[in-house]
């Protein structure tokens, strides 16, 4: 994107009207099968770092860097496609649907994951994204529990080797 075009998109977000106050919200109802695969990993993302940084203090609590080294490998994209391939057994349809859009999502592949790892990560946040958006609050906790205990036993048998 060039930069005057995200700087029109800027300007044109937030607009405050004359007595002082926010423009209302462009979209009011978000219709969350229709978002694209990327939006929904996005909403993901943030989701499962906010829970994995909020699961890591039962076990530190005074320490950041350790709290941040944890939570960086947790949130890898190489854990979370280690999660996700244990997990999608146990997919229901519409969900595995979702997993394999965010597979098939064109994005750029850091250097810190293979493609096939990167992919596989974005289903992953793709698939909580849609969970946490759709309000299926029980089915999320399910999902993102089972793959902070999945990605806690890699790193310690990782830990090991």
């Amino acid at each position: 994107m060039r930069f005057d075009h995200f700087q029109t998109l800027v300007d044109n977000l937030f607009t405050i009207n004359e007595a002082g106050e926010l423009s209302p919200a462009k979209y009011t109802d978000i219709p969350v099968e229709r978002l694209p695969a990327l939006v929904l990993a996005y909403v993901g993302d943030a989701y499962f770092t906010l829970y994995v940084r909020t699961r890591l203090l039962g076990y530190e609590q005074n320490k950041v860097r350790v709290l941040h080294t944890f939570d960086a490998k947790m949130v890898s994209a190489v854990m979370q496609s280690k999660a996700m391939k244990a997990l999608e057994a146990g997919l229901i349809p519409a969900e595995a649907d979702i997993v394999r859009r965010g597979r098939n999502a064109k994005s750029t592949v850091p250097k810190s994951a293979s493609i096939a790892e990167y992919r596989y990560a974005t289903g992953f946040e793709a698939l909580v994204g849609y969970l946490y958006l759709q309000q299926h609050q029980d089915r999320l906790a399910e999902i993102v529990d089972k793959a902070f205990v999945i990605i806690s036993r890699e790193m310690t048998a990782g830990a090991k080797k």
